[in-house]
């Protein structure tokens, strides 16, 4: 089975709505068979994604920079937690130790992890699926601005077929399962391409 990579945000205000979908994704990975690996914290969305792998008897990765362990939000009962010494480093071992990434409702720091992950696909740097996990329209406005980015030329159309949006967590794993079956053509099913 897959390491399978999910971004989401460590904020601690977030509406229950954002834990209980994460607490999803989490236990529907473990029970596909898949790890989760997560950016190594445990609160937020984080926290729920990691709790809701291991209540489904799953394995979790946990990568985490040494400064959020001093302040003691790290996931502890992680499987294995890896310690980096910086945010950048952490990227690279999140990107490298995973087989696919879903990206889930989240700030900055998801934002910055989703676009690391996209641009060094279409650099060819990697080919493992990305998936946007959206099912109340979170993202649909980022999306339609993308979508206007291609349309003035500044994002290939090729690109923008590697980004698809999921609605829902088991059709999100199912993109992911279906692109690492043929990693050389398009995931099918009944995603969309992020394209507007």
């Amino acid at each position: 089975m897959a390491a399978i990579c999910v971004f989401c945000a460590s904020s601690t205000s977030l509406d229950q709505r954002r834990l209980d979908l994460a607490a999803e994704t989490g236990r529907i990975l473990a029970e596909r068979g898949h790890t989760l690996v997560s950016g190594g914290g445990c609160v937020g969305m984080m926290g729920a994604v990691t709790d809701g792998a291991r209540s489904a008897g799953g394995h979790t990765l946990g990568i985490i920079p040494q400064y959020l362990v001093d302040l003691e939000v790290a996931d502890l009962a992680s499987g294995e937690l890896v310690v980096t010494d910086d945010m950048a480093s952490r990227k690279i071992v999140m990107i490298d130790r995973s087989d696919a990434f879903i990206t889930l409702p989240g700030g900055l720091g998801t934002l910055d992890e989703l676009f690391e992950v996209w641009t060094l696909a279409t650099l060819d740097v990697h080919r493992k699926p990305i998936v946007l996990l959206d099912p109340d329209g979170f993202y649909d406005g980022l999306v339609g601005w993308l979508g206007g980015l291609t349309d003035q030329k500044f994002i290939r159309p090729a690109a923008m077929e590697m980004l698809l949006v999921a609605r829902t967590v088991d059709e999100a794993v199912d993109i992911v399962e279906a692109a690492l079956a043929s990693p050389r053509s398009a995931p099918s099913g009944t995603a969309s391409p992020a394209e507007h």
